[in-house]
């Protein structure tokens, strides 16, 4: 999946940390940035915030086990007047100065990471062998890419001679009273609410009790509380927006929904 954007409007971001400030200095110096966390922290939400205070173009990639090389440079295509190249979104980005924003780059296939690694380093070239090029990136060009080293350690690793090549930001979920302000503010819930729905996802991240893939990210609990903001039961929405998003077995959801029944009654 593609994604282009103009930076336009600045996306709402809360900052945990330093990582705007690394950010933009980073994007002067011309240095690729890593972000590493769980599902659902706020990685994507972060560059889209930083490509629009930036105003820089955004190309965001969704990563997955297809992604091949070609699909990120460009290819030959055939038309009514013969063949013709067309850019990819990694091209179009180093052409104009953008950012490009690999989602989960570790699902890509492993000649995609190949053709990033003059891109990260002094060169900065993006060479285009179906052409021929040897494409210098435009000023204000970026490359961003993300994976969740908890969950893909276990599948799929990031080799350390690709990881070095990049400044890296380590996210994770936010602190309960920031956690708070966001899914209020996202969802346009009251406080309470939002405040009971945080407390449901510190404890389902805290538990060992279930065996699941993963915890349970930011954006569930936003979708959760965008249900209950349109009339959906509270306990309802948690199940649809969160449990069943966490597993496939019917006895571990129904396990949790004891825990939502705790905090939002029936």
């Amino acid at each position: 999946m593609l994604q282009t954007e103009a930076a336009q409007a600045l996306p709402s971001y809360l900052p945990g940390a330093d990582e705007v400030a690394v950010f933009e200095r980073a994007w002067r110096d011309g240095l690729p940035v890593l972000l590493k966390g769980p599902t659902g922290c706020g990685k994507t939400r972060f560059v889209e915030h930083m490509a629009a205070r930036l105003q820089r173009p955004l190309f965001t990639v969704s990563c997955h086990d297809d992604l091949a090389a070609a699909d990120l440079v460009g290819r030959h295509l055939i038309g009514a007047d013969g063949t013709y190249w067309v850019d990819g979104p990694l091209t179009r980005a180093v052409r104009s100065g953008g950012i490009c924003y690999l989602d989960e780059v570790v699902e890509a296939r492993k000649d995609t990471t190949v053709i990033l690694h003059a891109l990260t380093d002094d060169r900065r070239l993006l060479p285009i062998e179906r052409t021929g090029e040897q494409l210098a990136a435009a000023p204000g060009f970026m490359l961003v890419v993300s994976y969740n080293p908890g969950y893909q350690q276990l599948l799929k690793g990031l080799k350390p001679s690709t990881r070095q090549r990049f400044i890296s930001l380590r996210f994770d979920f936010p602190d309960a009273p920031r956690e708070t302000q966001i899914v209020a503010r996202e969802a346009g819930i009251d406080a309470e609410r939002a405040r009971r729905l945080v407390a449901l996802a510190r404890a389902l991240r805290a538990s060992a009790e279930h065996d699941l893939e993963e915890a349970p990210g930011t954006r569930l609990l936003v979708n959760a509380a965008k249900l209950m903001r349109a009339g959906c039961a509270e306990r309802l929405a948690c199940r649809v927006a969160v449990l069943e998003c966490l597993s496939d077995d019917a006895a571990v959801v129904d396990a949790l929904d004891e825990v939502v029944g705790a905090m939002f009654g029936d």
